[in-house]
């Protein structure tokens, strides 16, 4: 395995890279797709206007005096404030941007903005698409597949719900005011169509760790940390309700965020939008959506929301108190691109460095389910990553870390 100061942490200032197009591009777009979100007071225009400059032109400031999370931000940046947004680790800059994003559009402070997601727009806008009619559609025909087609179609349908990331294709918008994203991938393996090839699969091994019908002893838990709403995380219920009603697990934990981050990230307001747009459709959409419902009701199905998930570190940093969590699982599935570089750390590793060499900090099995839309990635075998830089076309054989087009299921057991 690569030693730790052979992989440069990922910042934002190399020319050309992804982290810095993030920065320079995806956030102040982001800022004005806000800003037309929601009639603001014009205090809100100011803060959102101060925010764009800050962290296009500025240098990373401390929050406000008032601001409940100060003392922790200020022990988190101490080493940032004052420097340059694009000259400190690209995890820590995204995830304070979307902190004083929050407090631009007054989340957390006393008033009448406070809780308002302002993501929700974007993220109700995607879920009454006609790309999530025709995914809940598939459902039904899949229901007439034998089991382990159903299982690996469940499966495979979580894992290519991750290109349905609002994030991802911020700038992008529709004519109707939605989002493209994920219109060419999500649905391949719940309608019957092939998938895009995966540039790693450990789907046998996941399900080695998650035979049906159980066994005696103790319940099986599997825990699902979860990366984006919408059209990701109905996927990600949809495989939740096939592992409860099989028998690989006998409950189920389902992690997300304690408030609204990374533009379509999962808090438990999603859950609740996306489990009642499952029940209220009809077929087999509406059946799995009354199970999760059930579920739920009867503690089969937990949602927690510990506030690390919103914290700008790997997870090779949680606390005793998430990690003690994790331990003594089945499995636990981290979803996503975000999660996948918090797993085994936001840095320029090797693509052929062991996966199970850099998750061996995480408590107990650990599976990656996730579309590639950021540099880091680990575990891969030579000959694919010659074959992908090749066939990359870009001129640094990179293309393929970020496209969204290429996935992977990898698993520590």
């Amino acid at each position: 395995m690569a030693e730790v100061d052979d992989a440069p942490v990922i910042v934002c200032s190399a020319p050309g890279s992804f982290a810095r197009s993030v920065l320079a591009e995806r956030h102040p777009a982001l800022i004005e797709q806000v800003r037309d979100a929601f009639p603001w007071s014009p205090e809100r225009h100011r803060a959102l206007d101060a925010l764009l400059r800050s962290s296009t032109e500025g240098v990373i400031e401390p929050l406000g005096p008032h601001a409940h999370d100060r003392e922790r931000w200020d022990a988190w940046g101490a080493e940032y404030f004052g420097r340059s947004w694009f000259d400190v680790p690209f995890l820590w800059s995204e995830s304070y941007f979307y902190r004083l994003l929050l407090e631009a559009v007054g989340y957390f402070g006393p008033g009448p903005w406070q809780g308002i997601d302002p993501f929700a727009p974007f993220k109700r806008a995607e879920l009454r698409g006609s790309l999530v009619d025709d995914e809940l559609a598939a459902l039904d025909v899949l229901a007439r597949r034998p089991v382990a087609e159903r299982a690996a179609a469940y499966l495979q349908g979580s894992l290519w719900g991750n290109r349905a990331d609002l994030s991802f294709t911020v700038g992008s918008r529709t004519a109707d005011g939605g989002t493209d994203a994920g219109s060419a991938g999500s649905t391949e393996a719940r309608s019957g169509e092939d998938p895009p090839p995966l540039v790693a699969d450990d789907s046998e091994v996941l399900w080695s760790l998650l035979p049906t019908g159980g066994s005696p002893g103790a319940a099986r838990t599997v825990h699902v940390i979860a990366d984006n709403s919408g059209r990701e995380l109905i996927p990600d219920l949809v495989l939740i309700d096939h592992l409860l009603e099989s028998g690989r697990a006998d409950d189920v934990v389902l992690h997300v965020k304690p408030y609204p981050y990374y533009v379509s990230d999962a808090t438990m307001a999603d859950v609740v939008d996306c489990a009642r747009r499952l029940a209220q459709a009809s077929g087999e959409a509406r059946e799995a959506g009354r199970r999760l419902w059930a579920a739920m009701g009867d503690g089969r199905l937990a949602v927690r929301a510990h506030g690390f998930f919103c914290a700008p570190f790997p997870y090779a940093e949680m606390p005793d108190e998430l990690r003690r969590q994790f331990d003594g699982a089945a499995l636990t599935i981290v979803k996503g691109d975000l999660n996948y570089r918090r797993l085994v750390g936001d840095r320029l590793w090797s693509p052929t460095t062991s996966f199970a060499g850099l998750t061996a900090h995480f408590p107990g099995p650990v599976a990656a389910l996730r579309t590639l839309k950021s540099d880091v990635i680990v575990g891969l075998e030579p000959r694919t990553v010659a074959r992908l830089e090749d066939a990359a076309g870009d001129g640094t054989g990179r293309a393929w870390r970020t496209s969204g087009a290429h996935g992977l299921v990898q698993v520590r057991t």
